[in-house]
């Protein structure tokens, strides 16, 4: 690629010029530009779509239409190709297709006015009152707004965050303390997880301007992610109060009590937006979830069913049916999801959601090959969504065991907490640890909370604020922590997670998996804390991960290749913990709990210093919420039907038994 004289690529430079010309009404020249940019570089996603506005300004629709198709396929998260695709079917009358498209554009990318005024003429023009003044709010929010800050939302929209960042940057520099700039720069502060500086912003936009409620609703946003969830319900119930009978308010307030387990407060609310609004697939899947949380399973059902027949697309619907583990799907409702799977206006996250739904559906009824293929395709769009590299998290685990040594954990013996009531279940998903969970749960001296972020957070904060690329800080900087610090952090991790604990038993749990990657901070900080490590079977736990859809992270779940990469990783660090802290993680084996329930479960009580009690075996009677896939499994007596699950897909595996080796794959 040359260099023309300016120091940028000839291909920009002949992109700037074909924006020129079609500015002036040369769209053959300008398309003309593209081609040769193009030729050269045939996915160039600027190209592409500089291309396609030219076809459409020159009348050639069918042609225009092909290059949207060629960049919606490069980048289907990209909202300007869709809101191309909807200006397209404007122009030659479609209607109905330039609806769909303009609701998948805004969907990727809220920033596009233009977008959000053509939804509010077409909803309009069928009678939707309330979809169009929604629109029109919007359009006008954006229409408002100073160009450069227009520039800055929309860049954040497409993830290009530095520039972003810059522009915004420059903007405030001229603009004082303008709410809206600020917004946008703790928008990107979160982005890149610089939390505690979103936080800064925010909580400064609604003390200059107390009724900016966009900037409080990304505030309570904030809050949450640096798990201040006290806090969050305030600023919730301050948003509220400045906007009575606001929908989408009510329904934030009424997550923040769920968060906080308040929920029958939650449920409430649920309960009387939808007695207004019966047909919102949105309020009815958020009810759907919250009711399979507190175990009202066939509630939960109706709501997620009511959901899909209003939105007969909505894929997440149909995959929390499927997610339930327990549910099985009619002939007509597998023919409704491939219909929606197959359709060329099925969103990607409906379309992933879809096939993950199919795959548990045909599963069910003994039909592998055709789930396998629904799977794969599944995993196949989410990882291709996440651009997920198994190589950085091998990076992570070489740095731990190279860092976190024997001397290391020995110099800081005798500092952190000296509280004893954690418990720490860690391992993969789907490898039994929502079953021994439930298991502690039931016994009178130990409450189970969730999958607790803190550690993670924590662990995030040691490292610091740096750009993707720059070496790590953390855990080779554990060192330098003091004595002192090691015990604070001990004692916030503790005053911080008491906000979930809603009885007072000596002891709590913490499910959160993704801690066994940090289990010597854990020790440092928490040396009285118990570690118990749910394992399973190599190839069993790997399988069940790769079916499984998960609400966020446990990225590396998405491929056979990756997640059998995860696995060799997790089992080389769990081995050097042992090496490191001799007899402080609990290794148990879902086999041998589903095998011999009782002899695990004693041997679960003794390691943790509890006496045996009986609702521990009867752990399925326990009522307490549950917010993992396995909820509604943990609500029954143990079964042994799951263990090899995977050999019914065996045919298939091959790739991910090269990853693992033979060792792991006959464990």
């Amino acid at each position: 690629m040359t260099l023309t004289a300016q120091g940028s690529t000839d291909s920009e430079d002949r992109l700037r010029r074909a924006k020129g010309l079609l500015q002036n009404g040369k769209f053959v020249e300008a398309g003309a530009l593209c081609e040769q940019v193009l030729d050269r570089e045939p996915q160039h996603r600027d190209a592409l779509y500089t291309a396609a506005v030219a076809q459409r300004y020159g009348r050639h629709y069918g042609e225009a239409l092909l290059l949207v198709g060629q960049l919606i396929e490069l980048d289907p998260t990209y909202g300007r190709a869709f809101q191309e695709r909807g200006h397209i079917y404007r122009d030659i009358g479609d209607a109905e297709r330039a609806l769909t498209a303009y609701q998948v554009a805004v969907s990727h990318n809220g920033a596009l006015a233009a977008s959000w005024q053509m939804l509010a003429d077409l909803h309009l023009a069928a009678g939707r009152r309330d979809a169009a003044d929604h629109a029109s709010a919007q359009y006008l929010r954006l229409a408002d707004m100073p160009p450069e800050l227009l520039s800055v939302a929309s860049a954040i929209e497409e993830g290009r965050l530095f520039n972003a960042e810059r522009q915004c940057r420059a903007y405030l520099q001229t603009h004082g303390h303008d709410v809206e700039a600020m917004r946008l720069l703790a928008q990107i502060g979160t982005k890149f997880n610089v939390l505690d500086e979103a936080e800064f912003l925010l909580e400064s936009c609604v003390v200059l301007e107390p009724d900016f409620l966009l900037a409080r609703y990304d505030y309570v946003d904030v809050l949450n992610k640096r798990h201040k969830f006290e806090r969050a319900l305030e600023q919730a119930t301050e948003l509220r109060s400045k906007d009575p009978g606001n929908a989408q308010v009510e329904m934030l307030y009424a997550n923040e009590n769920l968060l906080l387990g308040n929920f029958d407060e939650a449920l409430g609310i649920y309960q009387s937006l939808l007695a207004k609004t019966p047909n919102s697939p949105g309020i009815n899947l958020t009810l759907g979830h919250a009711l399979k949380t507190v175990g009202k399973q066939e509630e939960a059902i109706a709501a997620y069913r009511r959901a899909y027949t209003v939105k007969p697309e909505l894929g997440d619907a149909y995959w929390s049916l499927a997610n339930l583990k327990t549910y099985r799907f009619e002939d007509a409702e597998i023919e409704q999801m491939r219909a929606a799977e197959d359709a060329a206006t099925t969103r990607l996250a409906d379309r992933y959601h879809l096939c993950f739904a199919l795959g548990k559906a045909l599963e069910d009824r003994g039909e592998y090959a055709k789930s396998f293929d629904y799977y794969e395709r599944g995993n196949r769009l989410k990882r291709d969504e996440l651009k997920y590299d198994w190589r950085r998290i091998s990076g992570e685990i070489d740095l731990q065991v190279e860092h976190v040594s024997s001397a290391l954990l020995d110099s800081n013996r005798g500092s952190g907490s000296s509280a004893r009531d954690p418990i720490f279940i860690v391992g993969l998903p789907r490898a039994g640890s929502t079953l021994i969970e439930q298991i502690l749960a039931s016994h009178s001296q130990i409450e189970g909370t969730m999958e607790l972020p803190n550690i993670l957070a924590l662990a995030h904060k040691i490292d610091g604020r740096r750009r993707v690329g720059d070496e790590a800080r953390y855990p080779g900087n554990l060192g330098e922590l003091t004595k002192d610090e090691l015990t604070g952090f001990g004692d916030a991790y503790v005053r911080d997670t008491m906000i979930h604990r809603k009885a007072e038993t000596p002891y709590f749990i913490d499910k959160m998996p993704n801690n066994f990657r940090h289990l010597g901070l854990v020790h440092m900080i928490l040396p009285n804390a118990k570690i118990i490590d749910a394992r399973r079977g190599a190839m069993s736990c790997c399988f069940s991960g790769f079916k499984q859809l998960f609400a966020e992270g446990q990225e590396f779940t998405y491929g056979l290749e990756e997640v059998g990469h995860y696995y060799r990783d997790y089992v080389r660090l769990m081995d050097h913990w042992d090496a490191v802290l001799p007899g402080k993680v609990l290794r148990v084996d879902y086999h041998d709990v589903v095998t011999d329930l009782e002899a695990q479960v004693r041997r679960l009580l003794d390691f943790i210093g509890v006496p045996f009690e009986r609702g521990c075996i009867d752990f399925h009677a326990n009522d307490r919420a549950v917010r993992t896939a396995s909820s509604e499994q943990v609500r029954q007596p143990i079964f042994r039907s799951g263990l090899d699950q995977w050999e019914n897909y065996s045919p298939y595996l091959d790739p991910l038994r090269t990853v693992l080796g033979p060792e792991l794959v006959n464990m």
